[in-house]
């Protein structure tokens, strides 16, 4: 019920939003838009593109908006045209002009019942090859498969969970910490365009020394912004880090070993130890505030990235999805019979161009949840940030814990490269580092690796620019400074 729910939502916004008048006259706005658009727009965070949605249209409700977002497969320039045809480009639009379905309240998915393990229903636990594209996954469109094992999470996702990672003392005392830092802990801010918009969440960032507190909070371009709350490890987060360190790299070693083809590293995977030297410490007080699907920027951490994620406090779920490339869509994990695809066919143009829109890509293959109770450790494996999508969801209702109350802490232990510090990778045209990002979804440059201007542009910046470089990096994920490809943008000054 709750699916067909949501198909005749959408459906409803795509016949509300389609623009069948073909006498309706391109805007400025709409050309602005257009151009707005670079590169990399499709790979940005759904949250990001959200933000730059509700920049726009204040006055909208974020559930609209997202649900937009979602019904023009996350394409910005697409709804924005939309919205300027329904609601005027030049004001915000009024909420007593949106249509009747908006007002109707979302119902949400009950919570699942525990699972033991899906060893029990499967015979054979189908293993994953990153090189050859992964196995058939077991979730289908608009589905989600709920997770709860480590056998199940490693079998199924690009990660590992251990469970009651830290002696329960050093757990709790390590929580109660932490929550009384997050207590200081502000919303990051991002930029896009000319306004700036800001996290769902609270958080700060840990690094070992005061020289390191400086570097990054001057020099360290994240998300088109600079941090400035940038804190001194503390002695327990410090002690922790020794033992995530231990633990993840002995989590990557089983992982070549067992899912890797011909058992050794994935290509640009580097072979060096994972040695963690920057902690970000979130904060999600409460059921409401979440983080939408995005892959981590990989600037300074580089390709095929490694993070161990370290969970305290009021359980939640992570969710991940697989990417999947624009024209890989009617045939991978689409659910689609041969029925329905001579249907398609047959279907007038129109009819074609609205199965197209509601072919969600972002959900081509469904979804999986892994359950991140307290004192869990997540290990994101080399293959997630460029083939998967991840996300914190808001929880339809949490149970409280006796130390932290409503709210998870969790850190992300990360390894910054020291060939990818900010005074050595290229600069865009506004004069800041540039973004390291990976392609994702078109299908015949997939996998290759860009510089570019980030998408809103740096705090400095108004618009961003139209900065782009292909990225060549060697078979351990080190930059090949002197034989960048400049095509399409401008040659490093390294």
């Amino acid at each position: 019920m709750v699916e067909a729910h949501f198909r005749k939502r959408r459906k409803l916004l795509l016949d509300f939003y389609a623009d069948k008048d073909s006498s309706t006259k391109r805007t400025a706005h709409d050309k602005h838009c257009e151009e707005s658009t670079t590169a990399a727009d499709e790979d940005e965070p759904t949250d990001v593109k959200l933000a730059r949605l509700m920049s726009l249209y204040p006055h909208l409700d974020q559930e609209f908006l997202l649900d937009v977002l979602v019904s023009f497969e996350g394409n910005v320039t697409a709804a924005l045209a939309a919205l300027a045809a329904k609601h005027g480009a030049n004001e915000a639009a009024k909420p007593n002009s949106l249509p009747s379905l908006h007002k109707e309240k979302l119902r949400t998915t009950p919570v699942p019942g525990i699972q033991t393990s899906l060893l029990s229903s499967f015979r054979k636990v189908t293993k994953t090859d990153p090189s050859a594209g992964w196995s058939k996954p077991l979730t289908k469109r608009g589905k989600t498969l709920y997770l709860y094992t480590p056998e199940d999470v490693a079998a199924h996702t690009p990660c590992s969970i251990i469970h009651n990672f830290l002696p329960p003392d050093e757990a709790n005392a390590l929580l109660a910490e932490l929550v009384e830092e997050s207590k200081t802990f502000k919303q990051y801010s991002f930029q896009l365009f000319d306004k700036k918009a800001h996290s769902r969440h609270t958080s700060s960032i840990y690094v070992s020394t005061e020289e390191e507190v400086k570097l990054y909070s001057s020099e360290y371009n994240l998300d088109g912004a600079y941090r400035t709350d940038v804190r001194l490890l503390t002695p327990r987060l410090r002690a922790v880090s020794d033992r995530v360190q231990k633990a993840v790299n002995e989590q990557v070693r089983q992982r070549i070993q067992t899912h890797y083809p011909n058992k050794q590293k994935l290509r640009y995977q580097s072979p060096k130890e994972w040695i963690p030297n920057v902690a970000f410490v979130n904060c999600y007080d409460g059921p409401s505030e979440c983080v939408g699907y995005h892959s981590d920027q990989m600037t300074f951490l580089g390709p095929r990235a490694i993070i161990g994620s370290l969970s305290l406090g009021v359980a939640r779920e992570f969710r991940v999805r697989k990417i999947v490339a624009r024209d890989e869509s009617d045939s991978e994990g689409s659910g689609s019979s041969k029925a329905e695809n001579t249907t398609k066919e047959a279907s007038s143009s129109t009819n074609k161009k609205n199965n197209r829109l509601l072919d969600h890509i972002s959900d081509a293959q469904g979804q999986i949840s892994i359950h991140l109770p307290h004192n869990s450790l997540l290990v994101m494996h080399a293959e997630m940030q460029e083939e998967w999508k991840h996300c914190i969801p808001p929880a339809q209702n949490i149970s409280p814990h006796p130390i932290s109350g409503n709210r998870r802490i969790n850190i992300t232990y990360r390894w910054y490269r020291e060939s990818l510090q900010p005074n050595k990778i290229p600069r865009c045209r506004c004069g800041v580092p540039a973004i390291l990002r990976c392609v994702q979804r078109k299908q015949n440059t997939r996998g290759r690796y860009m510089w570019t201007c980030y998408a809103g542009g740096p705090p400095e910046s108004k618009s961003g620019c139209s900065f782009f470089q292909w990225a060549e990096f060697d078979d351990d994920g080190e930059p090949l400074w002197n034989q960048i490809n400049g095509e399409n943008g401008e040659s490093s000054n390294k």
